[in-house]
């Protein structure tokens, strides 16, 4: 029988550090794929709203959210956005927070849902993170949005009715109130065999380490087991 560990992560797409998180997971991945190749690795995305006070109809890019709708001063906002970016270079990914608009992500998550019944939530996601962070697109356009998952393999008609569709809200809805009773205060969030938790962007090796201290944890229940 192959040997499997499940892994839930919490994200938004808003959120930088999903990002590189998103990023150093899947390379942790790739590392102990080498070493136990036999091993499936399941992965399931989950919503998590980092700023669900986002006004619908906000029109701004980062800097002005947290300075006009956070309070946050201004030059501390611009040294952070500024330091984000040195961060996300050295893992391969190209922040332009120059270009980002910040939106309300909520009918992001919606089509995350719609993509993970379709079996490709990751590489939606992927071309999100992507839109958003990189490109300057403004994911709180319905027809971008569509695009976008028609770019990543999803039913440009079917991605569209998913943005407006209540069903997918309450799914977007029982993530988050999964992550409250799992005591989430921020993301990225893993959780690794619905047992282990691991908070935060860790570097790619932390996460190969934790995906084989569980293997062995697993090893170990199912040896008692046998007795």
């Amino acid at each position: 029988m192959t040997e499997k560990i499940r892994v839930d992560i919490w994200s938004d797409i808003a959120c930088p550090w999903c990002y590189i998180g998103k990023h150093r997971f899947e390379q942790g991945v790739s590392v102990f794929a080498e070493q136990h190749p036999d091993v499936e690795i399941e992965v399931e995305s989950h919503s998590y709203e980092l700023a669900p006070d986002t006004p619908e109809g906000f029109s701004g890019g980062e800097v002005d959210f947290l300075v006009k709708h956070k309070g946050m001063p201004r030059e501390r906002v611009e040294e952070m956005l500024a330091e984000m970016t040195r961060l996300g270079a050295s893992d391969g990914i190209g922040f332009r927070f120059d270009a980002l608009r910040h939106v309300n992500t909520r009918r992001a998550h919606r089509l995350l849902h719609l993509a993970k019944a379709e079996g490709r939530q990751a590489e939606v996601q992927e071309r999100l993170f992507a839109a958003y962070f990189a490109e300057g697109e403004d994911l709180s356009d319905p027809e971008t949005l569509a695009a976008l998952a028609a770019e990543a393999g999803l039913d440009r008609e079917a991605a569209r009715a998913a943005l407006d569709d209540e069903s997918l809200g309450d799914a977007v809805d029982a993530d988050i109130t999964r992550a409250r009773m799992l005591g989430v205060s921020g993301v990225p969030f893993f959780l690794f065999d619905q047992k282990y938790a691991v908070p935060g962007a860790q570097p790619a090796d932390t996460f190969a380490d934790v995906l084989g201290q569980v293997l062995q944890l697993a090893r170990g229940d199912e040896r008692r087991d046998a007795r």
